[in-house]
C-alpha cells in the first residue's frame, strides 16, 4: 500500500469516526428530547409470592388497597378452561392441580396471602359475574357484579362478613333507578362525605352516589353532566364528533380530593371530568384511534397530597399512562403487550398503596396480579415499554 492511499484511508478513518460521533450525539439529544420528568416503576417479578393450596386465578378483574397497605383482589372462578386449569376442582379429580382460588385474595405487603374469602352466603346473593373491589375508609370491602341480574351492590367486612345488600338482584334496572344498578364496574369512595361512587355500568350508563352508611342513591348523571339516557349508540367512530352520552361499560368514577370526579367512558377513549355534584368540567380523549374494548379502562391516583398524577390501565393497547392531573396530558407510558413480568394481556384494575407502589391486575387470559415498585420522580421516556428492574 502505497503512502498516499494510507494517509487517505487514514482521513477517512477520522471522518467516519468524528461522522459516529456526530450521530450519537444526534441521537443522545433526540433522546432526551423525548424524556421527561414523571414518576419511575420496576415491576417486581417476584411479588406476588406463590399462592398456596394449588390455588389458581381466573379472570382478575379488580384491585383495592386498604389502610395498611393490604391488596385486595377479585376474580372470576368460573374462568379458568374447564379441565385444563382445574383438573384438581373436578368431580372426580382428574389431576393433582389446581383448583380456583376463593373469589377474594388478601396480599400483605410482602406479597404472602393473608386472608380469602367470597361466593355465595347466607342472606345475600354473591354476583353472577363480580366486577371490583373496593375498599372503603373503614376498611370495608364493597362488589359489584357485571353479569346478567346483577342489580345490587355488596359491603362486607374487611374478612368478609355481609354488612349490606344494596338493591335487589335480578331486578330490571335503569339508568333513573333509585333503588337498583344495572352491572356495577366499580365503586370508589369520598370519606368526607361518606359518599360511595359508583360506575354504573355495564348496562346502565351513568355515575350514581351513595351514602356510604345507608346505601341511598343520593344523586347521578350522565355523560357531560347530563341527565343520563340508556340510547343504544351505533359502534364508535373516531372519525366522528364525540358521543354525547356514555357507552357501555362506564368503568369507574374515581372522587379527588379536591372535588373532582375523573370517570372512565372506556369505549368512548376518554376520562370526563366532573365536579361531585356532577357539572361537567372537561375531558380528555386517550388513544382515540382505538376500538373494540377502549383505552380507558381504570385509573388510580399518586399519593402525593395534591394526587399529581393519574394511572391510567389501557388494557387494549396495553399500557399504563402516566397523566398530569390538571392539565390531563399525557407524560409517559410504560409496559407493552406479552405474557412476561412488566407486561400486559388485557390490564383491567389499577390501585396505589400509600408507598407510592402501583398494582394491576389482568382479565381475559392475562389471570393475575403484577406490582409495580415507584422508584420516585427522575427523568424517564415518554414511551418506556417494560420496566424490568435496573441492575
Amino acid at each position: 500500500m502505497t503512502g498516499r492511499r494510507k494517509l487517505l484511508l487514514a482521513g477517512a478513518l477520522v471522518l467516519g469516526i468524528a461522522a459516529l460521533g456526530i450521530g450519537q450525539a444526534v441521537l443522545e439529544a433526540s433522546t432526551q428530547g423525548q424524556m421527561v420528568e414523571a414518576p419511575r416503576f420496576e415491576v417486581d417479578p417476584m411479588w406476588p409470592k406463590p399462592l398456596p393450596n394449588h390455588w389458581v386465578f381466573g379472570n382478575v378483574i379488580g384491585v383495592g388497597v386498604d389502610s395498611r397497605d393490604h391488596v385486595f383482589i377479585v376474580h372470576r372462578q368460573d374462568a379458568l378452561v374447564e379441565g385444563a386449569e382445574n383438573g384438581a376442582a373436578m368431580n372426580p379429580p382428574i389431576s393433582e392441580c389446581c383448583v380456583p382460588a376463593p373469589p377474594v385474595v388478601e396480599f400483605d405487603p410482602e406479597g404472602n396471602v393473608v386472608g380469602a374469602w367470597g361466593g355465595a352466603g347466607e342472606g345475600f346473593t354473591w354476583p353472577a359475574s363480580n366486577h371490583g373491589v373496593g375498599i372503603d375508609h373503614q376498611d370495608n370491602v364493597w362488589i359489584g357484579g357485571n353479569g346478567a341480574g346483577d342489580s345490587h351492590i355488596l359491603k362486607f367486612t374487611h374478612d368478609g362478613k355481609l354488612l349490606k345488600q344494596i338493591g335487589i338482584p335480578g331486578k330490571t334496572a335503569n339508568s333513573q333507578s333509585t333503588e337498583h344498578f344495572g352491572r356495577v364496574a366499580k365503586i370508589s369512595f369520598d370519606p368526607a362525605a361518606n359518599e360511595a361512587f359508583i360506575a354504573d355500568g355495564y348496562l346502565n350508563k351513568r355515575v350514581a352516589v351513595l351514602d356510604i352508611t345507608t346505601g341511598a342513591v343520593k344523586r347521578f348523571w350522565g355523560a357531560y353532566g347530563n341527565p343520563p339516557s340508556d340510547t343504544t349508540l351505533p359502534t364508535y367512530d373516531p372519525t366522528k364528533p364525540p358521543d354525547k352520552f356514555f357507552r357501555t361499560p362506564v368503568h369507574c368514577a374515581e372522587p379527588s380530593t379536591d372535588g373532582h370526579v375523573y370517570v372512565c367512558d372506556r369505549v368512548n377513549d376518554r376520562i370526563q371530568v366532573f365536579r361531585k355534584d356532577g357539572s361537567f368540567v372537561k375531558e380528555r380523549i386517550i388513544a382515540p384511534l382505538t376500538r373494540g374494548d377502549g383505552s380507558v379502562w381504570d385509573i388510580a391516583f399518586s399519593r402525593d397530597p395534591q394526587q399529581k398524577y393519574i394511572f391510567l390501565a389501557d388494557g387494549k393497547n396495553e399500557r399504563v399512562y402516566v397523566i398530569d392531573r390538571q392539565s390531563l396530558d399525557i407524560l409517559t407510558t410504560f409496559g407493552d403487550g406479552g405474557r412476561q413480568p412488566g407486561q400486559f394481556f388485557a390490564v383491567h384494575s389499577i390501585a396505589t398503596d400509600s408507598k407510592g407502589n402501583i398494582f394491576t391486575t389482568e382479565t381475559y387470559e392475562g389471570k393475575r396480579i403484577q406490582k409495580f415498585v415507584y422508584k420516585g420522580i427522575s427523568s424517564v421516556p415518554k414511551t418506556q415499554g417494560t420496566v424490568w428492574p435496573k441492575r
